[in-house]
């Protein structure tokens, strides 16, 4: 069984043409590269730092963190604090020749970087190499990040095991639509297998829906058991870097997974977000972001009550 290891490439995203062969490009690039059993990923959040959306879909996709700092900005700042909220505690941090090793550890002091191992940068593939695939046991459940609509094939996307496996022929649902999908064929690295295990990336060619029915973050699940809501109440914690107000009908985008879903507030105590459409419920970090901030585009995080 082909096994699967999936790395988030964060500050001097050009390192990433060193690692594997550029695959698909939109706001998310990925790389990937096979060796032996094993198949390496590497998503880009190409998008960022013009969009925020991009970082955090790409660190959700990732079981490891690759940093390269070739400054120290306010753009390496909001790395940090996503990273720190989405609690990403296993990583690599490298830097270039022009990078203050003092004013970085003061940046990364108090944040799950602080466990990251360090390298010189002519080391990181090494370190790489001895990172273990992490896979994850229990009903099948798969993130979507792109879906195409392919001439003679239909329905293809593009998405991550977060969970179980997915077998050729399976009858799944995909969530919040509750749509009944079949999966006609998978793919792993181009390649046609019969089935994938967590963490893989696979293609999946689709039956049941259209491309027009499925955004990215949805899921592909055994059942529809996941709660799926339209409004969310959270133990809220605002970032202390965000000196603004957060008033009642204020507008934001809610961040969960791969979900990112336009809201506004409902309540503030409690804090509530009534949300323009649905969320799969996950047991992730809800992240509140403010895209359109010339400043602090992190409002804060908290956990669905």
């Amino acid at each position: 069984m082909v096994k699967s290891v999936n790395f988030v490439v964060l500050g001097e995203q050009s390192i990433a043409n060193d690692f594997g062969k550029k695959g698909t490009v939109t706001d998310l690039t990925l790389f990937d590269r096979k060796e032996s059993d094993i198949i390496q990923t590497w998503i880009v959040p190409s998008g960022f730092p013009d969009k925020i959306q991009p970082l955090f879909q790409a660190i959700n996709l990732a079981e490891y963190v690759i940093f390269y700092f070739g400054s120290l900005d306010k753009f390496s700042g909001e790395q940090i604090v996503a990273l720190d909220l989405l609690k990403k505690r296993e990583g690599i941090i490298s830097h270039t020749y022009e990078v203050d090793e003092n004013r970085l550890s003061s940046m990364i002091k108090g944040t799950v970087l602080e466990r990251y191992k360090r390298v010189n940068s002519s080391d990181i593939k090494q370190q790489i190499n001895k990172l273990e695939p992490i896979s994850k046991e229990g009903k099948t459940k798969i993130v979507i990040d792109h879906s195409f609509d392919v001439k003679g094939v239909g329905t293809v996307v593009l998405g991550k095991v977060v969970q179980g496996k997915v077998k050729q022929y399976d009858n799944l649902k995909l969530l919040p639509s509750k749509k009944d999908v079949m999966i006609k064929s998978i793919q792993m690295h181009d390649d046609p297998v019969d089935e994938a295990i967590s963490p893989a990336r696979v293609g999946l060619s689709l039956k049941g829906v259209s491309v027009d029915d499925i955004s990215r973050g949805d899921y592909l699940c055994e059942d529809d058991s996941e709660k799926i809501l339209s409004e969310i109440e959270i133990d809220f914690t605002q970032n202390p870097f965000y000196k603004g107000d957060l008033l009642e009908n204020q507008m934001c985008l809610v961040s969960l997974g791969l979900q990112i879903k336009p809201g506004k507030f409902s309540s503030i105590k409690p804090f509530k977000i009534k949300l323009e459409k649905p969320l799969v419920c996950e047991g992730e970090t809800v992240i509140i972001l403010k895209p359109e901030s010339q400043t602090i585009r992190i409002l804060g995080s908290g956990k669905i009550q």
